[in-house]
């Protein structure tokens, strides 16, 4: 057999065994609603019990088929990144059929809900989700919170002595450069999950206090710190005030909070668990994250004030400052939801409710995204500052000489030229797909331009919602479906993982 043809192959079989691994520990996630199923659903024999039984034989046999293909090869950098991609693809394909069995979807849609949930994107493919099994409820919430911090993550964090462990965190977590908040790849892992079980229990219990259901805060604490977006409700975080909820406006400030932590880096967490406050608002990213929130809702509130003249007549006596705090809370709520990319909603920004600013506002956050090292998607806060610094500089050149102009530094670490490469390529190739999806969108679907290409936004940016009803999505082309899942893993993943598996030379040993 030619050499290089037997190290390609040595390679295949290393990655087709490292995914046998990953579906080893799906499988076992998919017994938490099996149980649901039988305890809290209509019991044994059920659509749903029989679609996580389905999926559970599948996972284990399919992933001791994988494990099969035993290697001595190391899993070198480019295999860590198939691995990567084909983990998210393979575990999504898996995950789609209890949903298929429970709820009777096509095979499409509910590969694009796990899609969805996996990436912590939150499109969702379907309406009635208050009468839907409580097993498929919770398997969503699931596979959004699992997917916040990463599969492969989580697959390392329970694995132990992992050989390339280094490599596969890096090829799902290879965000721009940041200092881990301890020495070794391992220790890191199990710190980020620490602190992830630890703030996904707090916003739990604040949910609790507030007097909302065991199983809504659950599931919205699953999905709140992954900044994933799925809900029980159809109404999403609207459904507590439709039905009255007492303390309706306290839940949604706990969910503005649970946002706002899940789209900050997780080395601030570290640090302020620690006590180290002194110099957090210093930094650059951080800094500029509260700024853009402010912003954001600062324009936003404001243009819902000035529109609207029953504010604008009302005295105080006839209740302004209630009218004033809902408005600023229903403008808050939505650009910490769209910015953090968790898609939660107490006023569909597709509505009225919301003026022609700061729709297109919304499009920006859509990409801008959170910070790095959190579970947000978007292109990241602290890469839109180095790309406003490469601005900053080239203007500089036209009024000072090079030789007076230092490289980019951001908190006092210079930016290397590969990563300012690295961030300038990855800029364009969201362009290029944004425009793709816009095309495609509009090419098969009667939509507006501007909700195609919010459409495509809304997948990029693992964000959720956009300007196109769930209705009108749910009957969307085939192909369009495709491109949006395509686009989820992308956008999860940062692009150049999904690009490799359709690079032949990915493929090479």
């Amino acid at each position: 057999m030619n050499i290089r043809i037997k190290k390609q192959l040595l390679k295949i079989y290393t990655v087709i065994n490292y995914l046998g691994s990953v579906l080893y520990v799906i499988g076992f996630f998919f017994i938490i609603p099996l149980v649901s199923s039988v305890v809290w659903g209509r019991g044994y024999g059920s659509d749903p019990f029989i679609g996580f039984t389905v999926a559970i034989v599948v996972s284990f046999a399919v992933g001791f088929i994988f494990k099969r293909f035993e290697t001595k090869a190391d899993l070198k950098t480019s295999g860590a990144v198939l691995v990567c991609s084909l983990g998210w693809i393979v575990t999504s394909a898996v995950g789609a059929i209890p949903l298929v069995f429970g709820i009777g979807a096509s095979y499409l849609d509910a590969y694009f809900e796990i899609m969805s949930g996996f990436t912590t994107t939150g499109i969702t493919m379907f309406t009635g989700l208050d009468n839907f099994p409580i097993s498929i409820i919770l398997w969503r919430s699931i596979t959004q919170w699992v997917g916040g911090l990463g599969i492969l993550t989580f697959f390392l964090f329970v694995t132990s002595q992992v050989s390339g462990i280094s490599r596969l965190f890096s090829a799902e977590s290879h965000k721009i450069h940041v200092k881990r908040p301890v020495p070794g790849i391992a220790n890191t892992i199990k710190i980020l999950w620490g602190i992830y079980i630890l703030l996904t229990s707090v916003i739990f219990f604040s949910l609790v206090l507030a007097g909302s259901s065991l199983f809504s805060s659950l599931n919205h604490a699953l999905t709140t710190l992954s900044t994933g977006g799925f809900s029980p409700f159809d109404a999403s975080i609207a459904h507590y005030q439709n039905i009255g909820h007492s303390h309706f406006r306290l839940i949604e400030y706990i969910i503005i909070f649970g946002m706002f932590l899940g789209g900050t880096n997780f080395l601030i967490h570290f640090r302020m668990l620690r006590g180290e406050f002194k110099g957090l608002i210093k930094t650059t990213e951080f800094r500029r994250w509260v700024m853009f929130i402010a912003l954001f809702t600062v324009i936003i509130f404001l243009e819902r004030v000035f529109n609207l003249s029953d504010i604008v007549q009302t005295s105080a006596g006839d209740g302004l400052w209630a009218k004033l705090e809902s408005n600023f809370r229903a403008s808050l709520f939505q650009v910490v939801s769209v910015i953090t990319t968790t898609g939660f909603a107490t006023k569909d920004i597709a509505s009225s409710f919301f003026g022609s600013v700061s729709r297109q506002l919304f499009i920006v956050m859509m990409i801008m995204g959170g910070c790095v090292g959190s579970t947000a998607g978007g292109i990241k806060i602290l890469r839109v500052s180095i790309l406003l610094k490469m601005i900053k500089r080239e203007i500089k050149k036209l009024v000072q000489p090079n030789s007076a102009l230092d490289g980019l530094v951001v908190d006092h670490n210079k930016i290397d030229s590969d990563e300012i490469y690295r961030v300038s390529s990855l800029f364009f190739i969201w362009v290029v797909l944004l425009i793709f999806g816009g095309i495609v969108t509009a090419f098969f679907s009667n939509v507006g331009d501007f909700a195609a290409f919010s459409g495509m936004s809304s997948a990029l940016g693992n964000i959720g919602p956009s300007y196109i009803s769930i209705e009108t999505m749910s009957q969307f082309n085939p192909i369009i479906k495709i491109v949006y899942i395509l686009g989820m893993m992308a956008g999860r993943l940062e692009i150049i993982p999904v690009l490799l598996l359709f690079s032949p030379r990915g493929w090479e040993y």
